[in-house]
């Protein structure tokens, strides 16, 4: 089992009223690269800053390496932080940018000289050591901020949204340098982004947080093909959710009653008549022009939009709900307006559990009529 070198133990933050971080408890290992992911007033932020120690918890404990430290100064601290706005000494070089912290705890001058010309090295900025900010590129000047940080040999390095600033290519080409960087020197990132595919794309593990809640934490994999919450599923990708009542058939294959008809899917944890989600990825859609046995879902093909390596469907039901398709370019495409059958592979739909109080009639349509509403 890997060692655990941050422990967040039932951290709750609030700002007056206002509960900002709500019962969290995540137990990060030592090596790994965690994002922290969610909308803007999550609360991943704030508890990034109160692993800094900028903040402090209204209550709960944060440990690092086993010892609490939720009360000592953010110097004390074996973390550092890269923030976005990089934070650069512009009257100074890129050499006495990087030196500046080693320079503040009196390290001697060759020892200063030997870990700078390692950073260098680290960040391919090799030969920019006599430039002044100003005369880099924002991606240059992000490399120079992290260096910053590693100079010091934090045992975390914390990243509050540091490619924010940068534009679609550069930030996507950081992405892949920043996960060298962390594999390269095995220090524990804890990264924080509402970005989606950096998320994906950079993680070990994600910890999701909705409304200061911790949703779900897990690889990208599990997150992506197993959400354990709407909001999940919504959030990660892109999505078909549809909203049902679950009638058993038997071998854990369930007939589910949706808005737009009957589908097939697979699952041994939900009872009979349980009101649930059913999550299905574009790229498991299917569409025919005959029908399929236990699915009565028929739509028109409304739309087709090619994007390179891929094309998207939208096919609209008679209630008006849009359903996506992910195909590659090779696949034929069905007409504008034909009339299909939708369905799936039973393994390929996730079922959810609804965790709302509503309570639904299904009428003969069938269309689902909501009686009550309460979160």
């Amino acid at each position: 089992m890997s060692e655990v070198i941050v422990k967040i133990d039932n951290i709750n933050k609030k700002y007056g009223e206002n509960h900002v971080v709500r019962d969290l408890f995540i137990d990060i290992k030592k090596g790994e690269f965690l994002t922290m992911l969610g909308p803007s007033g999550c609360g991943k932020t704030t508890t990034l800053r109160m692993i800094a120690g900028f903040e402090t918890p209204t209550s709960g404990s944060i440990y690092i390496e086993g010892e609490e430290v939720q009360n000592t100064e953010p110097y004390e601290r074996e973390v550092n932080t890269v923030f976005q706005n990089y934070a650069l000494f512009p009257h100074m070089t890129i050499y006495d940018n990087l030196a500046f912290g080693l320079s503040v705890k009196k390290v001697n001058k060759s020892e200063i000289k030997q870990r700078v010309t390692e950073i260098l090295e680290l960040v391919q900025l090799v030969g920019f050591e006599n430039r002044k900010p100003d005369q880099l590129s924002g991606g240059q000047k992000q490399r120079v901020a992290i260096g910053r940080a590693l100079i010091n040999r934090p045992k975390v390095l914390l990243l509050d949204e540091p490619l924010g600033a940068l534009d679609l290519k550069l930030r996507k080409q950081m992405q892949f340098e920043l996960k060298r960087l962390q594999k390269k020197l095995g220090i524990t990132f804890i990264y924080v982004t509402h970005d989606q595919e950096e998320a994906l794309t950079m993680s070990d593990r994600i910890a999701i947080m909705y409304g200061g809640d911790l949703e779900q934490i897990g690889t990208p994999k599990e997150i992506y093909e197993k959400p354990k919450s709407k909001f999940v599923a919504d959030f990660i990708g892109e999505s078909n959710i549809f909203y049902g009542v679950a009638n058993k058939l038997g071998n854990d294959v369930l007939k589910v009653k949706l808005e737009n008809g009957d589908a097939i899917v697979l699952d041994s944890q939900v009872m009979d008549n349980e009101i649930i989600y059913v999550l299905v990825r574009p790229e498991n859609i299917r569409l025919s022009k005959e029908p399929i046995e236990g699915f009565t879902l028929v739509g028109k093909v409304k739309e087709h939009v090619y994007i390179g390596n891929v094309n998207k469907t939208i096919i609209v039901l008679p209630t008006g709900m849009e359903i996506k398709m992910n195909t590659t370019p090779k696949v034929e495409l069905l007409p504008i307006g034909s009339e299909v059958c939708v369905y799936w592979e039973k393994e390929d739909a996730v079922v959810i559990k609804s965790q709302s109080q509503e309570v639904f009639n299904v009428i003969d349509n069938p269309v689902f009529t909501v009686e009550k509403q309460a979160k």
